[in-house]
Formats: C-alpha cells, structure tokens, sequence
C-alpha cells in the first residue's frame, strides 16, 4: 500500500504528544500511544504521552496567549482561519487519505470530512464579520441599551475517534474568530490525524505571527490530561463529542465547578417509512445510514420503522441491498464498507447480536466476523439486519457497528412517531413519506423530539450551517451552524445614559 501521505503530512514512527501553535514539545517518559490502521492491522506511528507537567506548561502558554488574541479584531482573525481553510484544500487528499487509513472509513467518506473542515473555515471567515448583538428600547428617558458578546476564554474541545478531525474544526475555526484560544484532546485511537492538522498550520500561525498557545494540541490519557482538563477553573467551557458515558462525566465535572459545556454524544436514530414512502428515494437513505463508516456515526440509523403494509416488501429490499455490499479496504473506492476500529468494537457488536437474539429478535442477516485475506485486520464484520421491537433492551442502547433493527407498526404516523421517540437519545431522525400530513406532524412541536428531524432523506450526514446536536442522552449541545457561535462568547448587556438626570428602573425613587 502506497502511504506516501504520511510522509506529506510530516508524520514520523514518533511524534512529540504537545503542541501550542507551533512548537513542539512534551514528555518522552510517560509512555506511547501506538496507532494501528484498522484497515490492515499494521501500525502507523507512535505518538508519545503528554504529562501533567506538560498540560501546565499548555495552559499557561494558552492563559499568555488569550488577551493578545482577543485584541486582535476579529476580521483579522477571519483572515487567519481563511489561511487554514485553504491550506486543507491543498492537503485534502492526503489528510482524507490518513483519515480513512487511522479510522476505516471509506476514502470518500474522509475526503467529505476535510470538506467539513475547509466548508467550517468558510462559514467562521464570514462569521467574523457578524457578531452581532441587538439594541434595545429603554424604559428609561436619554438611555441607550444594547447587548455585546465578547471572547470566553480558553476552550477545551475533546473529539472522538470516528470524526477524528472535523468535530475539531467545527469547534476550534468558530472559536478562534470568537476571540478564544482552544485547547484539543482528540481520540487516543485516532491520534495522528490530529497532528497532521497541527503539521498543516504551523507555517499559516508562524507566518501571520499568531500568538503560541492561540491553538493548542495535547494528547494524553484521562489520568493526565482529560481529567485534569475537565476541572481546571482556568477552562470556562470545555465542548466534548463521544458516547453518553463520557458525556455524563464531562457535564458532572465542568458542572460542579459552574462552568459551560457543549455535549454531543450518542445517538439512536430511526427512519419511519409510512405507507405514502418513495422506497426508490429511501433505499440509498437507510442502506448508507446504517453502514456508512461501519456504523460508526452519531447519526448512524440504527432502527427502520416500518408500516405493516410495506413491511415485506421492505425486507425484501434490504436484503437484496446489502446482499450486494462491497466490503474491504476503504482505501479502495470499489468497496461501501470499510473496518470497525479495533477488535472492542467487533466484540461489542457480537455481544449486541448475541443479546438481541436472546430477547426473542432475529437475526435476518450478517453479522458475522470477516476473515481470510483483506481481512487480516481482525476488524471487518458484515453489517447485519435484525428484526426487534423498539422496548427490546438492546434496542434501546446505542451500539457503535453496523446493526440495524428493523421495527414494525401498524398504526397512523402517530404511533411512529412515539416508537421513534420512545428512548432516551434524541440526536437525529427522518421520515420518508409524500403525504404532506405526516410530513408536518413529524416536524411538529408533537413530533420528532430530537435536534435533527429530516423529511425524506436519512439520518446519517448534516451541513455544516446548521446548528448540529442533539437532546435529551445526546447532551443538548449544538456545535457548527446557524449561532452556535454564541456558546463560544459570553453576553454582555450595557445600558448608556446620555442625559442630565438619573432615573432609575421601574419608577423607583432614591432621592439624596
């Protein structure tokens, strides 16, 4: 396998675990992370564990770096975010290439997600222009008021591995125009695609004479660093993406100590099919949601709801679909689907199979573990079908691989619509249906309850201008689009009296 992209991207056997903008430094004794490609079990590079004394030595390179960053306007800080947006238009390929190879997603899929990142430095550049606040009408006579927001501060963000560097980007190039310096923990199991991107910025932050410690690189283990980073008072909001578990502990942690969280974890997403379904339309919709990166998004579909009278049919369909699956390298632009990312995951969806089956579902097809050649990995499964019930315990748990459970309803859009809602995580959902009826209640106030709620397209794969989260399990954060900008500053109202007296509010008096 040609994997000259590592050596575009300046990746070593070992690399240094700290970076604050453009130098990098850290411990060489507290240990290695060692990143093997789920793709071909081989491993790629070692990165070396940042210390809690290299974390203090980033924090207070960052606390140095904030007031000089927050001066800068913020058009100017635009400017340097366009720099970074198109230096990842120079380096799509061969950091879309280290993606697929690091994580197992298909090469299509790690192109599209340096296009997130290029298509988030577009959205921040304009960004810069309008943070706006609003003018108010005083009650009281010759005042103005008006609202302003103003930069937070040092901002952690903690990725997961399945997104291993646009979740970054869509929190740190919407940070930065804000004012605020960030602070990156990535995936332990995604390590190196994260410092290929610290690679791809140095020249653009040494260049544009960028403060160090404006944008900041450590990767370490909880103990050292996650930890610590979640209860540091010098950390006013930390936005963390992972599974709920984590999500739980983040809030619990920033929470005690009164600071701001952005959270957005798991997900079990459904598609409802009504009778009034184009199947041709929806097919590629749930076909990609469930096996798109293995099954390894937040957005993943994971349950089908669907109408009795079109359930055979569907079946039938679905069979036919993934009977037809390509599975191997997602290096190969031939194959759909591509590894999990290590031999836990395999194992995980084996025990989910295992116990939904023993809850009285059936196993329609796949889930096996691939072996013999391309498959040395140990990673690569069949992505499975499965007939459950929406109260099945299994069900109502989100497990990280390609299973989708196929559920049956016979009533109106109604009945749906509550198995759709009915568990705990609430991130994305989708309907497929042509009645204008069902397609509105489902968009209701009294329907879909989660942050994303899509009419005849799937669940899996969201624009970055819209605001991207979800409720309930799923953590109630928004990252991205529309003014998610605003969790990233903090509000400020001003009130201005530009006359001769001194009134006070609600009429009353204080005369001295």
């Amino acid at each position: 396998m040609d994997l000259q992209f590592l050596k575009d991207l300046k990746l070593d056997g070992k690399n240094l675990g700290l970076c604050t903008g453009t130098q990098w430094s850290g411990s060489q004794s507290s240990g290695l992370f060692e990143s093997f490609s789920p793709v071909d079990g081989k491993l790629i590079g070692t990165v070396y564990k940042a210390s809690r004394a290299d974390y203090e030595t980033m924090i207070s390179t960052a606390e140095r770096a904030f007031p000089i960053w927050r001066q800068l306007p913020a058009p100017k800080r635009g400017e340097i975010v366009r720099q970074i947006g198109d230096r990842l238009r120079q380096f799509k390929e061969p950091l879309g290439r280290l993606v697929a190879y690091e994580m197992g997603k298909s090469l299509q899929e790690g192109l599209g997600e340096v296009q997130e990142m290029i298509d988030i430095c577009d959205f921040a550049v304009g960004l810069s222009r309008q943070l706006h606040g609003l003018t108010m009408h005083s009650e009281r006579p010759n005042h103005r008021m008006y609202e302003q927001w103003h930069p937070l501060g040092i901002v952690g963000i903690i990725s997961a591995f399945n997104f291993p560097v646009a979740v970054w980007s869509w929190n740190s190039m919407i940070a930065a125009v804000c004012g605020d310096v960030t602070i990156w923990k990535p995936s332990e199991k995604t390590p190196l695609s994260a410092i290929a991107c610290f690679h791809l910025m140095q020249d653009i932050l040494r260049n544009n004479q960028v403060p160090e410690g404006v944008m900041n690189l450590i990767v370490g283990d909880v103990h050292e660093v996650g930890e610590p980073l979640l209860a540091d008072q010098r950390i006013p909001m930390v936005s963390a993406t992972g599974s709920t578990r984590m999500g739980k502990r983040v809030g619990e942690v920033v929470g005690a100590r009164l600071g701001r969280s952005i959270l957005e974890l798991g997900g079990n997403n459904a598609i409802i099919l009504t009778p009034d379904a184009d199947l041709k339309l929806a097919a590629p919709g749930i076909v990609f949601g469930a096996v798109g990166t293995c099954g390894q998004r937040c957005t993943t579909t994971r349950r089908l709801i669907v109408h009795e009278s079109l359930y055979d049919s569907v079946k039938s369909m679905l069979l036919k679909a993934y009977q037809g699956l390509k599975i191997g390298s997602p290096l190969d632009p031939e194959n759909h689907v591509g590894p999990l990312i290590d031999k836990q995951a395999v194992q995980s969806m084996q025990h989910a199979l295992r116990a939904v089956v023993g809850e009285g579902g059936t196993l329609l097809y796949g889930g096996e573990v691939l072996e013999g050649a391309g498959f040395e990995s140990g990673c690569y499964v069949r992505p499975a079908i499965v007939e459950a019930r929406n109260d099945m315990k299994t069900v109502q748990e989100e497990t990280f691989a390609p299973i989708l459970y196929v559920i049956r309803y016979s009533g109106d859009v109604e009945e749906a619509i509550k198995l759709q809602n009915g568990v705990r995580q609430g991130l994305s959902s989708a309907i497929f249906t042509l009645n204008l009826r069902e397609a509105e209640t489902f968009l209701s106030a009294a329907g879909s309850d989660c942050g994303i709620a899509n009419v005849n397209i799937g669940t899996s794969g969201a624009e970055i201008g819209g605001a991207f989260g979800g409720e309930k399990e799923t953590g109630g954060g928004r990252e991205s689009g529309s003014d998610a900008w605003k969790a990233y500053m903090r509000r400020q109202t001003n009130t201005i009296n530009y006359g001769r007296q001194l009134p006070l509010a609600q009429g009353i008096k204080f005369d001295l």
